[in-house]
């Protein structure tokens, strides 16, 4: 495990993708430190291509020196592509993520969903390149299991999904911050 890895939790809009570009921001003022964020949206309507306009804006605006791959499906090849030990990535978010592999059609995809193998597949293969990664990965992801349990199986099983990825993620990192309006704790430090 790399003693940079981090994974951030929080709620819609908490503040926890400022909290990674902080973390960023702080790694790019060593000379030599690079930075990658690695975005997973799609655009699927108009709101959401209003929102990834607005990040992408605001990346360029708070991290003008780092770079942006957009790649909705295959982070795990992402990560062992351009991690290094002078290069920070970012994985925002994996929360859209894994909407993209279980649910794509909720993003306006036609890529195939993947039955849980897949997923297992998938979740497995990113943890792997997490432990092989030589530089830090900073990744957020929202928390939506705080709730009561839904009534269709569909969204239970994303919900599950979710909790295992968020689970085995934590494991994989040395940190786990939870933020809360814009405030990071510390869950695992």
């Amino acid at each position: 495990m790399h003693p940079q890895h981090e994974l951030i939790l929080g709620g819609q809009r908490s503040g926890k993708t400022r909290q990674a570009e902080n973390r960023a921001i702080a790694w790019l003022r060593t000379p030599g430190h690079e930075a990658v964020v690695v975005a997973t949206a799609t655009v699927s309507d108009d709101e959401m291509a209003a929102r990834i306009a607005r990040h992408r804006a605001d990346r360029a605006a708070l991290l003008p020196r780092a770079g942006c791959v957009e790649e909705p499906r295959e982070l795990a090849a992402v990560i062992r592509l351009h991690s290094a030990p002078q290069r920070l990535l970012v994985v925002d978010c994996l929360t859209l993520w894994l909407t993209n592999l279980l649910v794509p059609e909720a993003v306006g995809s036609s890529s195939p969903a993947l039955d849980d193998t897949g997923w297992h597949a998938a979740r497995a293969d990113l943890c792997a390149a997490l432990a092989a990664a030589p530089g830090p990965v900073v990744l957020v992801s929202t928390e939506i299991g705080l709730g009561s349990v839904p009534a269709d199986a569909a969204t239970r099983r994303y919900i599950d999904a979710l909790g295992d990825l968020h689970r085995e993620v934590g494991a994989a990192c040395a940190r786990v911050s939870w933020v809360v309006a814009g405030q990071a704790l510390a869950v695992k430090a």
